[in-house]
């Protein structure tokens, strides 16, 4: 079965349509750059651009960079326009995408659920935190394979600040960081998670998964396990579509 998939981030909105049987993309994926400013209606066009692309008539998962609450409402919105904030997003987009079904999910949410059903975090109990290094910082907090949804903790304070500005990939260009100085910073963010939280796996996704042995070596003093997501940058696409066909009638 496919359902299409749409990744919405700070920087792009990427989709594709989903096997869902093999939890992959069924083609080559499309990718538009995000408005700035990233406000509703501009998002909103970018999606509808990527799903014109494939002639897409079906079922829709989506992303969104923030808490969504009752698959529909927007509650925060720290690297997208403030006007997000208590916008219904599954109006917003079946509306626009011309009363497609659309199903709408916190982006680490859906990149999480894809990687404990198909990838690094396949069959593993106890606790298992995906943290999405990107824009920001996402997170999926998982339970013997249930999620903790909305858990948003890049928003932790560290050193001062919000966890993600100072250890993000987008802050690791930003401070023109070597991947060494890089990992110093996501160590110290990875142990005061652990601190909290205690999981016994810790995956790491978004577009530095695919350079995990740069930086991944450098990173000690941690206790948990700590692998890249097998799934890389297109886990969110996959994990939007895998929530789109669950709420199918």
């Amino acid at each position: 079965m496919e359902i299409f998939g749409v990744d919405i981030g700070g920087s792009g909105i990427k989709g594709a349509p989903v096997d869902l049987d093999r939890g992959d993309l069924a083609q080559e994926r499309c990718k538009v750059l995000t408005p700035h400013p990233a406000t509703p209606d501009g998002v909103a066009d970018g999606v509808k651009q990527v799903i014109d692309h494939f002639g897409w008539t079906g079922p829709v998962g989506l992303t969104f960079p923030g808490v969504v609450t009752g698959g529909a409402m927007v509650r925060t919105a720290a690297n997208v326009d403030k006007s997000w904030i208590d916008t219904d997003a599954r109006a917003l987009f079946g509306g626009r995408l011309g009363g497609l079904p659309v199903t709408v999910v916190n982006d680490a949410d859906a990149a999480g659920v894809a990687e404990m059903q198909f990838g690094a975090g396949r069959g593993r109990p106890g606790t298992v935190v995906l943290l999405t290094f990107g824009t920001g910082i996402g997170s999926a907090v998982f339970v013997d394979g249930v999620l903790v949804p909305n858990t948003e903790l890049g928003h932790l304070e560290l050193g001062g600040h919000d966890a993600e500005k100072k250890a993000s990939s987008k802050a690791k260009e930003d401070h023109a960081l070597s991947w060494e100085q890089w990992a110093r910073r996501v160590q110290k963010y990875l142990a005061h998670v652990e601190m909290l939280f205690s999981p016994e796996l810790f995956i790491i996704g978004g577009g530095v998964s695919r350079k995990a042995d740069k930086f991944l070596p450098h990173i000690k003093g941690v206790k948990a396990e700590i692998v890249p997501a097998q799934l890389q940058n297109n886990a969110g696409i996959v994990g939007a579509a895998m929530r789109a066909a669950q709420q199918r009638p």
